[in-house]
């Protein structure tokens, strides 16, 4: 997909945590020119650099409850007044339906990329998975040194809300509040689901045909 010219699509990624949607993102963003607006990343951002918000966050963060409507609502209305005029790729947001309606008020969505992976698949991967604090790097214990980041050398470590106990909450909070959001985009005709177990490129490749089928028309 590389030289696919910029679209002027807003695309939403949905699925539970570790369904691959941050993999995917990058991808996405870059093959087709959009700004990749990621809430968890964001949020990271605001805990490394001590703000209230980030104090607020860490907490629900780390016991595996979603972040307060108001204070993610707020986090990105304030991301978009910063906004060219180019498509948006959003990760991790609308988390809820109020979340979605606030969005509705702002943008509109011309698609929504539901990543579907079964729990246990889901279990396995967070709880395997491996950052480096220096430079983000994300590496998977089954298949990497779990120790050493490739890129800067830096020492990985495992995010504290990476453990089963935590991801079992998280999994309950996204069926409760978030997966209500499927049937929110379907019933808008705007939903399509692709299976988030299968191979990060040929994962891409299915969500690929989708948007370009929707560039196109």
């Amino acid at each position: 997909m590389e030289g696919v010219s910029e679209v002027l699509m807003n695309i939403i990624l949905l699925g539970a945590p570790g369904a691959g949607k941050g993999t995917q993102a990058i991808k996405i963003a870059k093959a087709y020119g959009l700004q990749h607006i990621s809430t968890g990343d964001m949020l990271r951002a605001e805990m490394a650099k001590g703000t209230e918000l980030g104090r607020r966050a860490q907490g629900y963060m780390q016991s595996g409850q979603l972040v307060p409507d108001d204070l993610i609502i707020a986090m990105i209305m304030e991301r978009f007044d910063g906004l060219g005029q180019k498509g948006m790729l959003l990760d991790g947001f609308p988390r809820t339906v109020a979340q979605a309606e606030a969005l509705d008020k702002r943008a509109k969505v011309d698609a929504v990329i539901n990543l579907t992976v079964p729990e246990d698949v889901i279990m396995t991967r967070i709880c395997g998975r491996r950052v480096c604090p220096a430079c983000g790097g994300t590496y998977h214990i089954s298949r990497d040194d779990p120790k050493i980041c490739r890129a800067c050398g830096g020492e990985l470590v495992q995010r504290p809300d990476d453990n089963p106990e935590t991801v079992k909450k998280r999994l309950d909070t996204y069926l409760s509040q978030t997966a209500p959001l499927v049937d929110y985009y379907a019933a808008r005709g705007i939903l399509h689901s692709v299976d988030g177990s299968i191979s990060i490129e040929y994962g891409f490749m299915k969500i690929s045909a989708i948007l370009e089928k929707l560039k196109n028309r």
